[in-house]
């Protein structure tokens, strides 16, 4: 095998680590944040996925502002329904024990798995790729598709905006006060609750966002939730809680590790996550990026 044959293999584990990332600093921020175990999540992914179907199937043509429609349209369409759902339910958890936020999540998992599989049925579904982006880009003499160099160009632009948000923003301020002097945050006249509802609703965009991109990558089924929501929880054990660079980090190694294990070693790659949040978790408890529990 040519070394371009591994460059090749190394930018599409980045383009797969750089949609986890998406969909796994949501629930980074909503874990580190809110301190809820929200197996949900990915269920809201999915969501996220077969809404971008639907819409597509009423737009005609394939043109970059049909997509672009998905991609404003149905992430805020999933925060809404994190809204509801934090308003109904999560808010009723927060300071419960961990056991119960388990079994609330897991429900839900169970319930919008049930009502997807109502609305759209069973069977695989799937987003075309606007026209700009169906074709190929050559890179070092390789033919790189031009989605995946698309989904590589947005990644960083989602990490770098949620940095600015979380450290350089009143917003973001205002947020990591929240999980360390709720409080004292509450004396100083914050509505917390709200502060934890945005964030909350933050994380659910973020879902939303990677179920569109997602769409027009691979086929939709009802087993992408689960299937994504197991490497997010790698990705928040790796880069440790609510760091979004940590985040990235996790994202990364899990997507490019993946993509180079399976060359040599075939299904058995997607041990890899697993194995590597095994031995961050015996070296550094709280990840790479996370601080001690005090």
């Amino acid at each position: 095998m040519s070394i371009k044959f591994y460059i090749f293999m190394l930018i599409n584990g980045l383009c797969q680590g750089m949609l986890l990332f998406i969909i796994a600093s949501g629930l980074s921020l909503v874990f580190g944040v809110l301190r809820v175990i929200n197996f949900a999540h990915g269920s809201l992914y999915m969501i996220g996925a077969f809404l971008a179907y639907s819409l597509s199937t009423l737009l005609t043509g394939g043109s970059i502002l049909n997509f672009l429609v998905l991609l404003i349209l149905a992430p805020p369409a999933i925060a809404i329904l994190g809204l509801l759902l934090e308003v109904s339910l999560f808010r009723r958890v927060y300071r419960e024990e961990h056991l119960l936020q388990l079994l609330l999540t897991y429900a839900l998992v169970l319930i919008l798995d049930d009502l997807v599989r109502v609305i759209w049925g069973g069977d695989p579904r799937s987003v075309t790729r606007p026209d700009l982006l169906a074709g190929s880009v050559d890179v070092l003499g390789m033919a790189l598709p031009s989605y995946n160099v698309f989904i590589l160009v947005i990644g960083p632009l989602i990490a770098v905006g949620l940095w600015l948000l979380l450290y350089r923003s009143r917003a973001g301020n205002l947020i990591r006060a929240a999980v360390t002097y709720p409080d004292t945050l509450g004396a100083l006249g914050v509505n917390v609750s709200w502060v934890m509802t945005a964030t909350f609703m933050l994380g659910c965009w973020l879902a939303g966002l990677g179920g569109v991109l997602m769409s027009a990558l691979a086929n939709i089924d009802l087993g992408i939730g689960m299937e994504k929501i197991i490497e997010c929880f790698a990705v928040v054990v790796i880069g440790g809680l609510g760091s979004i660079g940590g985040a990235l980090l996790g994202s990364l190694i899990i997507g490019v590790g993946t993509t180079l294990f399976q060359l040599p070693f075939g299904r058995w790659a997607l041990v890899f996550p697993y194995a590597v949040m095994a031995l961050v978790l015996v070296i550094r408890p709280w990840g790479l990026f996370g601080k001690p529990e005090r």
